[in-house]
């Protein structure tokens, strides 16, 4: 089925975003609904005798920056381990790492959440007519009931342009409104005051469990009531309106993060919202969200409208028991979106935490902390930016990473006796980088590396030469330098090639051949991946940007002396450089399969045999007894089936991320019993990976080839995509009907020659800046 293209200015018809809709109000946190303005974010419950809104802030850390961090013993011990992991010594070797390299965090800290806002609601009498919403489009939480025979209406939105959460009632009747706010119990110490008529908390986020009980930002929680007509009062904690027509709740939170003063940054923030009035309040809301909601819409096909009616957690229980809703797997991609636009801002402080921006307080009271995991977790949070056409979402990752080097360097000098900078597998909102400080993830050395492949990808799907010249080639230079210093050669008889470490294979143990059970080791499968990343977007950029031709040669040498990929004796990618048995075969870390997504050295086309050995790995996985299902690494498999172009498999995955890791308002969790979690926990990766893996099935690229449909599953035969990116600067729409393709289009702001494929079908086509150049195929 040939292709061919011409020039139109015609659009795929577009699709509403979608709501989340529920019948009763939220008795739990899975039940509430988010809402966010890239820094403040809430957890809207929608309740008829007390409205609750829990509280989030990106910059609510306990802890401090330290500089005594990095084990000074290490670097010493450093070329002893590594002999005695050649050796074959893995017990030892693993002795002496935890002994001397894993890094010693003296206020290492967590983000914390935020207490409560209750408002309650003084009416009386039985509640009729509930119904309680989510617009995707507009992020505004909406509920609405009848009580006593007055209807009653709120809208509760975390406005980023007014630096606030507004909680807004309405009724039918006259002066029907009365309300009490107050402020729930505290993780940590809160004075609670009333300044002028408004709440005020003020305090330090500290606790002892990640840090040292003294350390952390300061912090100012203030609210503002606002009566249409009625009366406004202030007693104790809380403050009142009697008697209004329609009242406005305003909720602002400063931080003493870098520099900033709590007290007046609250204030400004409110008595800016205040003179704007919610008319105007709400519009500023409504149009920032939807200009960044509305750049794509899906299609996956219908859904029966009888189940469509249904409210979302009802729908979502139907899907686990087996029933079809594409409309259902539209809408949670694009809550990832949502949830994405919601959670970060070009402007904001801090990047997506495990949690994203809403902490349910379960990550910072755990082991592992409410952090930036740089073993996947926080790479994930953003897979979903660059290619569903919110690039903006990922500045504050973008600056995260560029101010880790500093430390980074000090790390890399002090540990390892390398030039460059480094990264391990967790950082904070100080500029951590040593090593985490267990055996077993704590040593995961192209941490920096992997995260640093963000910067790459806004280039290329950005095609920003400033970007690429300014900040992406910078930060991938030096951590290049790191491993030019840090590889060693393999001992002969061995091929003498360049490996990595002591360093381990995130998160996963292996048998050593003495049947200890081991963590560090030479040449993991997963650093060579990301060093070989590393290493060729150097060259490309140095190429690109005609730079560094000495350092360029360097960094090509040792890229083709790195280990090259092998497979096991069961047929699986190798993990680790030996042919080591698994410890855990049931364990949730594939990162060696980094490979196949969202790196591109293991494709079927390309490298077949590879391909296959990923699959196998991926069944061997999930096959074994106590798989540990997570929700980020089903998010992992729908992007890795989407490569393998399975289609079917990667819906599979999908499915059980909705149905099985995600709870009922839709948000993604890290399940109780894995990784030392006692509950279900929330964390943001599955949402944001779930919605990259939909994309990766609809549309793939490479900077030279774009793919239309490469793993559409039989179960979405007819359908259609507005307003995917794809890598080269390209804007893709998609429709598709009777599971084939029928028409395609795409725009470019730059003269662009790409090539189009579809199954075998290919076409090259050279773009023109604002012309739509429409693709179909020949029947």
């Amino acid at each position: 089925m040939p292709l061919h293209s011409t020039d139109q200015n015609a659009t795929t018809a577009s699709v509403p975003v979608g709501s989340l809709r529920f019948s009763a109000p939220a008795t739990r946190w899975f039940e509430a609904l988010p809402i966010g303005n890239g820094r403040l974010g809430g957890m809207v419950y929608g309740g008829t005798d007390v409205d609750r809104i829990q509280l989030s802030e990106s910059t609510a850390w306990s802890g401090a920056p330290s500089e005594t961090d990095v084990s000074e013993s290490g670097r010493e011990q450093l070329a002893h381990i590594r002999a005695l992991l050649f050796a074959g010594d893995h017990a030892k070797a693993q002795e002496l790492a935890e002994e001397h390299l894993l890094g010693r965090p003296a206020s290492f800290g967590t983000n914390l959440p935020l207490p409560e806002v209750l408002i309650e609601h003084r009416a009386t009498g039985p509640v009729q007519d509930y119904r309680r919403s989510l617009d995707l489009g507009d992020g505004i939480v909406r509920s609405a009931f009848t009580r006593s025979g007055v209807e009653y209406a709120t809208a509760v939105l975390s406005s980023h342009p007014a630096r606030v959460i507004a909680y807004r009632i309405t009724a039918s009747a006259p002066g029907a409104v009365t309300l009490q706010v107050g402020v729930g119990e505290a993780v940590f110490p809160l004075a609670r005051r009333i300044d002028d008529g408004d709440l005020v908390l003020s305090g330090r986020a500290v606790e002892t469990l990640h840090s040292n009980g003294r350390d952390g930002v300061d912090l100012t929680v203030r609210i503002r009531l606002l009566p249409d007509a009625g009366s406004r009062h202030a007693d104790g904690d809380t403050v009142r309106i009697v008697g209004a027509d329609a009242a406005t709740v305003l909720v602002a939170v400063g931080t003493g993060w870098r520099g900033g003063d709590p007290e007046a940054d609250a204030a400004a923030a409110l008595d800016a919202a205040e003179r704007q009035g919610w008319p105007e309040l709400c519009a500023g809301h409504v149009a920032d969200v939807s200009a960044l909601m509305g750049r794509v819409a899906i299609d996956l096909g219908r859904t029966d409208p009888a189940v469509r009616a249904l409210p979302t957690d009802v729908r979502r229980d139907l899907l686990a028991r087996g029933g079809e809703d594409p409309e259902l797997v539209a809408l949670y991609f694009q809550y990832g979106r949502y949830l994405t636009v919601a959670g970060s801002r070009h402007d904001s402080p801090l990047p997506l935490a495990l949690q994203g921006l809403w902490n349910d307080g379960l990550a910072s009271s755990a082991s592992w902390t409410n952090d930036f995991h740089l073993d996947m977790n926080t790479q994930q949070n953003y897979w979903a930016a660059e290619p569903t056409a919110l690039p903006e979402c990922q500045e504050p990752l973008l600056r995260l990473v560029e101010n880790l080097r500093p430390s980074g360097r000090a790390t890399a000098s002090r540990l390892y006796g390398a030039r460059g900078w480094v990264a391990h597998t967790v950082t904070n909102a100080w500029g951590y980088t040593a090593p985490g400080w267990g055996m077993g993830w704590g040593l995961n050395v192209t941490g920096g590396a992997w995260i640093a492949r963000q910067h790459w990808e806004r280039w290329e799907y950005g095609q920003d030469e400033d970007f690429l010249r300014e900040r992406a080639y910078p930060v991938l230079k030096e951590a290049a330098e790191f491993f030019l210093d840090y590889l060693v050669p393999e001992p002969e008889p061995e091929h003498g090639r360049l490996v990595t470490g002591p360093s381990d294979s995130p998160e996963n143990w292996y048998i050593a051949p003495s049947g200890a059970e081991c963590s560090v080791s030479m040449g993991p499968t997963a650093d060579r991946v990301f060093v070989e990343a590393v290493f060729r977007m150097c060259e490309e950029a140095a190429e690109r940007l005609d730079v560094d031709a000495e350092f360029r040669d360097r960094v090509a040498d040792a890229r083709r002396e790195l280990v090259p990929f092998r497979i096991g004796r069961h047929g699986q990618l190798r993990e680790w450089l030996d042919d080591f048995e698994e410890a855990v075969p049931s364990h949730r870390h594939t990162s060696h399969l980094m490979a196949l997504y969202p790196e591109r050295q293991i494709s079927p086309r390309a490298t077949p045999e590879l391909a296959e050995a990923a699959r196998v790995t991926i069944d061997r996985r999930e096959s074994a007894p106590g798989w540990e299902q997570t929700e980020w690494a089903e998010a992992n498999f729908i992007a890795y089936y989407a490569r393998l172009l399975d289609g079917d498999v990667a819906l599979r995955h999908v499915r059980n991320l909705i149905a099985d890791a995600s709870e009922a308002n839709l948000m993604s969790f890290s399940r109780g019993g894995v990784a030392g979690a006692v509950q279900n926990i929330y964390s943001f990766d599955g949402n944001a990976g779930g919605t990259a893996g939909i994309a990766e099935m609809l549309l793939q690229s490479d900077g030279e080839e774009i793919e239309l449909l490469p793993a559409l599953p039989a179960d979405w035969p007819d359908g259609q995509v507005r307003g995917l990116r794809a890598r080269g600067g390209v804007e893709v729409d998609i429709a598709w009907s009777g599971g084939r393709l029928r028409r395609a289009g795409l725009r470019t702001a730059l003269p662009r020659q790409v090539r189009v494929r579809y199954r075998e079908d290919s076409l090259d086509l050279y773009l023109l800046p604002e012309r739509f150049c429409e693709v179909r195929p020949d029947h």
